[in-house]
């Protein structure tokens, strides 16, 4: 890791000088920005642009919110009771609803086990930030979400990164795990359904996975954010992760982002599973952690009753299976193509596709790829670099269908412009 030092002068200027910014700041850089600086939009082009690069389901107008959830933000407004400061972790009472929404006979959780953030992604800011300290290792994925490394760095963590195989639909490779862990690891984060991938873990891997840390005594930050969001047709049905034990100390992650299709409303939640008391420590830090932001949007906490208690079962039911639709539209166009072949997706709302980047030799990489992708045909996906993951490419699968078929089509005609003779 990149060692920063910062020398600061403070006594006695005569004259303003360059004011240093923080030791913090200069270790927070998102490889996402990084790269996607890379790839500039031609300004003018004859195709109508496609993105596909961004995980926002708003995008494209093609996934709206129930009607039931904009109804909640709507009634919390003309309540007029949601306007002033609350307790920092959240309104006692809807972090019940969050408790009552997610307990189960394995895993009972009450409001007390419940902290609000601003965001998911302010939970995993917050997860990462009360169980690591400077210098700590922590374990992550790859390929995985950007923002996991992003957080560390800033931290000054030391980060390794566990393999998931695209081969076996994205499993954890156990036993090149096993090998990450030094006496100064003190957190594993875990995705399921999984960002990049839209694959889903099943039992007996989320089982490997806590055997490893059981064995380690190591606590596991479970980001499920996209919970609930298996195919209909996925033979891998979701399951929370602290459903699996009794030993393994778990904060669980997720939020009304991607389920609800509100990315923009910024709320999330951490479940606090404790394994018998060893969590007392993480409770305190953690309600201290949320002192420094004061709790997310009042109004958004006032929606969260209606919106986990009456969007209808059928909403639930007919999101993936319309999100299921969408991938395969994409995936099985996508897997018509030489040299590229569509890991098949079993939830949430992506694709991995992988390069064979030997047939196409005037590309080095998948950024040169992409970037090539987009100056000639004017569809724009995420190299999966940005993810910790060479030749590969992530396909977003909220766009419109047509959209779908069309940025499909343009990939089969750029791979034969430029596929080796």
């Amino acid at each position: 890791r990149k060692e920063i030092s910062v020398t600061r002068t403070v006594f006695h200027m005569t004259e303003w000088k360059q004011v240093p910014s923080s030791i913090t700041s200069q270790r927070t850089s998102n490889p996402i920005r990084k790269i996607v600086d890379q790839l500039p939009r031609p300004k003018e082009h004859a195709k109508k642009f496609i993105q596909l690069s961004i995980g926002d389901p708003s995008v494209g107008g093609e996934f709206p919110p129930h009607p039931n959830v904009t109804a909640a933000v709507t009634e919390a407004l003309k309540d007029n009771t949601r306007n002033g400061y609350f307790h920092s972790a959240g309104y006692p009472e809807v972090r019940q609803v969050v408790a009552d929404r997610f307990t189960t006979s394995e895993a009972p959780l009450s409001a007390d086990d419940v902290v609000l953030a601003n965001g998911c992604s302010g939970s995993i800011e917050m997860t990462i930030g009360v169980l690591c300290n400077e210098g700590d290792t922590i374990l992550l994925p790859k390929p995985g979400f950007s923002l996991y490394k992003t957080i560390a760095d800033s931290k000054g963590l030391n980060v390794k990164f566990y393999d998931c195989l695209p081969n076996k639909g994205w499993q954890v490779d156990i036993d090149q795990l096993k090998t990450l862990f030094d006496d100064k690891t003190t957190a594993l984060l875990l995705n399921n359904p999984s960002n990049p991938c839209g694959s889903v873990l099943p039992k007996e891997n989320l089982e490997a996975v806590l055997a490893v840390c059981e064995e380690k005594k190591v606590p596991i930050i479970s980001d499920e954010i996209y919970a609930g969001m298996a195919f209909p047709d996925s033979p891998i049905p979701f399951i929370p992760l602290a459903t699996l034990t009794k030993t393994v100390p778990i904060l669980t992650v997720g939020g009304l982002a991607k389920q609800y299709l509100i990315p923009g409303w910024r709320l999330g939640w951490i479940l606090i599973h404790d394994r018998n008391g060893v969590f007392a420590q993480i409770r305190a830090g953690l309600l201290a952690l949320t002192t420094l932001i004061l709790g997310p949007c009042s109004v958004i906490q006032g929606a969260i009753p209606q919106i986990l208690k009456d969007t209808p079962k059928e909403y639930y039911s007919d999101l993936n299976a319309k999100l299921q639709l969408h991938a395969k539209t994409i995936c099985d166009a996508v897997n018509k193509v030489d040299g590229l072949t569509a890991v098949e997706p079993q939830g949430a709302m992506y694709a991995m596709v992988g390069i064979d980047i030997a047939k196409f030799p005037e590309f080095d990489s998948d950024v040169s790829f992409s970037r090539k992708l987009l100056e000639e045909q004017n569809l724009q996906l995420l190299p999966g670099q940005v993810f910790g993951l060479e030749n590969f490419v992530r396909i977003v699968t909220t766009g419109p269908i047509p959209d779908l078929q069309e940025a499909a089509a343009r990939m089969a005609e750029f791979c034969d412009a430029h596929r080796k003779k």
